[in-house]
């Protein structure tokens, strides 16, 4: 629910805050993250509900933004390589079958789905391991929603790890293979979405099991 920690834990586990107690590992290994660069050096990126996009700039250079290919005019003076981020992102656009329209030539231009497609690219080229995606669908439309969530289920098929962040029951059952229900900042239950059912994902976010064992 609201206020139960969710977007908290996405940023510890993102390195924007350091955990004052637990552990975090990757690939099975405890890792110690400083900043959000030693995340990402891991194969840990994330899709904040803000998208972190750069408006004024292009789809290809948000995904490359920080890390451009460079190419060397007469092998000394360094330039960026718009080709090679021109091709790359169509491949990758057309990978995760999204269409942006040619007349959008800055991110500010696209419907809140296209910037979330823009981001999801942005993790697929990276290689990522891991990805946060914290309430990807707060501010979308219903068919923009569903599109994200097959965004998701996508990343998931190419062996990426995806921690979706929500509180729509509806879309975190569609999209989940296990869920986490978090109460006051802490873990109160986990389950395979499999058996489960709102009803009883509600209970657990209200704190509403705990009255009944005290009954």
């Amino acid at each position: 629910d609201n206020g139960a920690g969710k977007s908290t834990l996405v940023k510890h586990l993102a390195g924007v805050y350091r955990p004052d107690a637990g552990e975090i590992r990757v690939a099975g290994e405890p890792v110690h993250f400083n900043t959000p660069r030693d995340a990402r050096d891991l194969g840990v990126e994330t899709i904040y509900q803000d998208l972190a996009l750069a408006d004024d700039l292009s789809v290809g250079a948000n995904i490359f933004l920080g890390r451009e290919p460079v190419r060397r005019l007469l092998g000394i003076l360094p330039y960026v390589d718009n080709r090679a981020i021109k091709l790359q992102t169509l491949q990758l656009l057309d990978r995760i079958r999204s269409r942006i329209p040619l007349e959008a030539r800055t991110v500010a231009r696209l419907s809140g789905g296209q910037r979330q497609a823009v981001a999801i690219a942005r993790a697929i080229y990276w290689q990522a391991k891991v990805v946060l995606m914290d309430e990807p669908t707060a501010a979308l439309a219903v068919m923009e929603r569903d599109r994200v969530v097959q965004h998701a289920r996508e990343l998931a098929s190419h062996g990426v790890g995806v921690i979706y962040v929500g509180h729509n029951l509806t879309e975190i059952l569609k999209v989940a293979d296990r869920i986490l229900v978090m109460l006051q900042g802490r873990s109160v239950h986990v389950t395979r979405s499999a058996d489960t059912t709102q009803e009883k994902l509600i209970k657990y976010m209200t704190g509403f099991t705990d009255s009944e064992k005290a009954a």
